[in-house]
């Protein structure tokens, strides 16, 4: 009998000691490479923040340009100009800049700002994409002098990169190791002075060594109606649209005090109002888009109201935990803790106690449901 023979391919050979360093040589050669370029190079190739490219051009003209046209958060508008006008002045660097808050409220677009406000480089990545530590390095090595590099979610940086991240933003150096076992060494290649800024949602998942490099700090805040209001109007001239000043406030009551979901109920009020032939977006036609929508007056959706129902009509009100809970309205839990539970909570609507999620007194009167009396409830709880 015939057998067949298969050649192997020297690709699937495995490398030996000298052929890994020698690959690990050619990679520092090219990072240095890649740094010398970048910090010769200068500020002659910028890559401007400020210009909006094609792809998704209507969300990106909704941004704002510069820290005159940034609405509501005031208190870090102020800071961050100080600091920003004396790094332009002095030609520096911006210490690196840590921002807080929930999604939405606009960490991505002060970023942009930032690079806006002092004419340099921009560049963007999330803390997921940076797979290896060659990433980190590649993005790096290729940075200009004074560049804004921003690093999304970057509470889910794996700890290889985040080590790799402290010496970068200490010393701007890279460190890469050469050769395997004990001919192993370390090469540190000089970058260009930079500056990280680091977004986050979990402020908690952060390690403190991570937090402690960040020069500035910032935690953002939800916006209050009259600010949500006026980032609607501004967003409806961009828009080529005109909103009543009482269809604004409505628009902004229920926008969960995020610029982010204002912007989404206004243009699909746009939408209502293009199809009603009403050249002016009135009262009445948000609050017929947002009954077709099923948006509440305090911006709750139909899973938020889900939420109040299942504790209210299937566990008495509560207590119950956020497994069972997630359970009974078909969410993950994680979904359910770290999208849903947060708003419902600062409505007031929604309590978490040690025994589980309670609902409140205001949930009842929001939902039209009447109270039930639950006088043996509490000795019900023990057993």
């Amino acid at each position: 009998m015939n057998k067949s023979v298969t050649a192997k391919s020297p690709y699937s050979r495995p490398k030996g000691a000298k052929e890994a360093e020698a690959d690990d040589m050619n990679i520092v050669a090219q990072l240095s490479a890649q740094a010398s370029r970048s910090l010769s190079e200068g500020a002659s190739h910028i890559v401007r923040a400020d210009e909006v490219s094609d792809d998704d051009a209507q969300e990106r003209s909704l941004r704002p340009k510069s820290l005159k046209e940034f609405q509501g958060q005031s208190a870090i508008k102020e800071n961050l100009s100080v600091f920003v006008n004396a790094a332009r002045d002095r030609k520096e660097a911006l210490d690196h800049l840590f921002l807080i808050g929930p999604p939405g409220l606009g960490k991505t677009t002060l970023a942009q700002i930032t690079a806006a406000e002092l004419g340099v480089e921009f560049k963007v990545t999330s803390a997921p994409a940076l797979d290896k530590p060659k990433d980190l390095a590649g993005i790096l090595s290729t940075i200009t002098e004074r560049t804004v590099f921003f690093i999304d979610e970057i509470h889910r940086l794996k700890p290889a990169i985040e080590e790799m991240l402290y010496i970068a933003m200490e010393d701007f150096e890279l460190d890469w190791v050469i050769g395997q076992g004990a001919a192993a060494r370390t090469v540190r290649i000089p970058i260009p002075r930079f500056t990280l800024v680091g977004a986050t949602t979990k402020a908690g998942m952060v390690s403190s060594p991570l937090i402690s490099r960040f020069g500035i700090v910032q935690r953002f805040n939800f916006y209050t109606n009259e600010e949500l209001a006026s980032i609607i109007r501004r967003s409806a001239s961009i828009l080529s649209v005109t909103a009543d000043e009482d269809a604004s406030m409505l628009m902004a009551s229920c926008s969960r005090g995020t610029p982010r979901i204002a912007n989404r109920i206004l243009r699909r009020m746009r939408d209502f109002a293009q199809v009603a032939g009403s050249p002016v977006i009135t009262r009445k036609i948000v609050e017929d888009g947002l009954a077709r929508l099923g948006i509440d007056s305090l911006g709750l959706e139909r899973y938020d109201r889900e939420i109040l129902s299942s504790i209210i009509n299937n566990f008495s009100g509560g207590p119950v935990g956020a497994e069972t809970l997630a359970i009974s309205i078909g969410e993950s839990q994680d979904t359910l803790e770290d999208y849903y539970e947060p708003y419902l909570i600062q409505c007031g609507l929604l309590q978490r106690t040690p025994r589980g999620r309670v609902v409140t007194e205001r949930a009842y009167k929001h939902l039209g449901i009447e109270k039930r009396g639950g006088g043996d409830e509490d000795q019900r709880l023990l057993f």
